[in-house]
């Protein structure tokens, strides 16, 4: 988030999504700069420093010369609730290529042409730095309660990206008694999964393991004391959105939902139980495939060039039709989770089990694919909204509820339920998978030839 003293204020954000930045994240990734090496060797376009670079060639007099701050939402709004603007540790490690260990790394920032921040010690993107649950200033602020309608005063922690206080808030939870092999394992054999506009991969260890194409290591990022590694695909819940709404067959869809007083995705999954027949839900799309990169690929192929891919369309467009297609989507996304995982445990991750929170965690098919295709029991938490959980967490720390992290972790973390894969239809998604992988390599094949002489 962009924070400036004058100019217009409804373009003073600019979102995560953006991909404007093209350019410039090439430039910075032809530097071969060894921060890169803490962002899986290339900088994706949706971190701050491209898009930095891209407001200082763009907007120089209208934003770049009159900015204040430079925020991430979760640091602006605990700047606006307390008056303090140190910025979380989570922040500027993950995306703004600040160390835990060695601060910032000014020979980056002037090698990419922003040595702005160096001769003003970092005061606009960050100078003072406190690990998450540090307790801010003096709590909230008697115009910030005002506006909140809470008391002032209350204690405010320093924050958490959205995706990594979902994946504290379900990483610890007690899972005895539910048979999983995570049990007698460590935390480290753990995958939190939070899938909602995008899905995050978070997985930590006790030692820096690097993996091509996947975000960090980062210390003490997510959880205090452990590395974090963080994979992603971008835009999955909107993909499904737009692979949906964008059928012929979707005013129908719509109509019929509408009727039954039901979400079109729960229609859809009880469509999908009829159309079934005596083959598991799974099986109705053998011949049709999707490569689910339509904005570019995060992890692990970090390539923002890819674009989507559906092979096996016909003819007819009727709610059948919209309802695999919808399948379809669904299962190339736990692909590309799948994919994210055998990067990880390639480069020394050992990971058991799925911990899955955020708004399509509450889609039951979206959870078993998951299950069915990774080959791991998925576990969800008691507290559908885990991201408010890790949230919580952070809070309680604050206010001095709780010692520390870990241990608020391991008392107000819940599992609701457990989903087991059915192993039975392995060798099919395997098939499946097999597919998926050489979908991209046909999509490179096909721009080699049309960049070709």
């Amino acid at each position: 988030m962009l924070c400036c003293h004058k100019g217009d204020p409804h373009r003073n954000i600019i979102m995560w999504l953006d991909h404007r930045a093209v350019s410039q994240v090439h430039r910075i990734n032809e530097t071969k700069h060894s921060v890169l090496q803490c962002v899986g060797g290339v900088m994706s376009v949706e971190m701050q420093a491209p898009k930095l670079l891209w407001l200082k060639e763009n907007m120089r007099e209208t934003c770049w010369d009159k900015a204040g701050h430079f925020f991430d939402l979760p640091d602006f709004l605990s700047w606006k609730a307390t008056g303090v603007s140190a910025r979380s540790l989570c922040s500027l490690v993950c995306k703004w290529t600040y160390s835990a260990e060695k601060g910032w790394d000014d020979s980056f920032w002037k090698m990419i042409g922003l040595e702005d921040f160096v001769a003003d010690n970092y005061s606009k993107i960050g100078n003072q730095v406190l690990p998450p649950g540090a307790s801010l200033g003096h709590g909230l602020t008697p115009e910030a309660a005002k506006d909140l309608g809470l008391p002032a005063g209350i204690a405010v922690a320093a924050s958490l990206i959205d995706a990594h206080a979902g994946g504290l808030g379900v990483i610890g939870a007690d899972v005895r008694g539910y048979g999983l092999a995570c049990e007698g394992q460590p935390v480290t054999s753990r995958l939190a999964v939070i899938c909602g506009t995008s899905s995050c991969h978070m997985g930590i260890s006790k030692d820096p393991i690097f993996v091509p194409g996947v975000w960090g290591p980062y210390f003490s990022a997510m959880v205090p004391g452990f590395w974090l590694n963080e994979g992603g695909q971008s835009v999955t819940g909107k993909l499904i959105d737009h692979m949906v709404q964008g059928h012929a067959a979707f005013p129908e869809l719509q109509a019929k939902a509408t009727a039954r007083c039901q979400s079109i995705y729960a229609y859809l999954n009880s469509h999908l139980d009829l159309i079934k027949k005596a083959r598991p839900v799974g099986f109705l799309t053998v011949d049709l495939h999707v490569w689910p990169d339509f904005h570019g690929n995060r992890s692990p192929l970090a390539d923002l060039t890819l674009k989507g891919m559906v092979t096996g369309l016909k003819l007819s467009q009727d709610l059948d039709d919209l309802a695999i297609l919808y399948l379809a989507t669904v299962q190339a996304i736990a692909f590309g989770t799948r994919l994210i995982i055998e990067a990880m445990e390639a480069a020394g991750h050992s990971i058991s089990t799925l911990f899955l929170c955020g708004g399509l965690s509450k889609n039951p098919l979206f959870v078993q694919m998951h299950a069915d295709i990774t080959g791991m029991p998925v576990v969800l938490s008691q507290e559908v909204e885990s991201v408010l959980v890790g949230a919580a967490i952070l809070g309680a720390c604050a206010s001095g509820d709780f010692a520390s992290v870990q241990e608020a972790m391991a008392r107000m973390s819940k599992v609701g339920k457990v989903v087991l894969p059915r192993l039975e239809d392995k060798r099919y998604y395997d098939k499946k998978y097999q597919v998926f992988l050489k979908l991209v390599e046909h999509q490179k094949e096909y721009a080699a030839i049309m960049k070709g002489d």
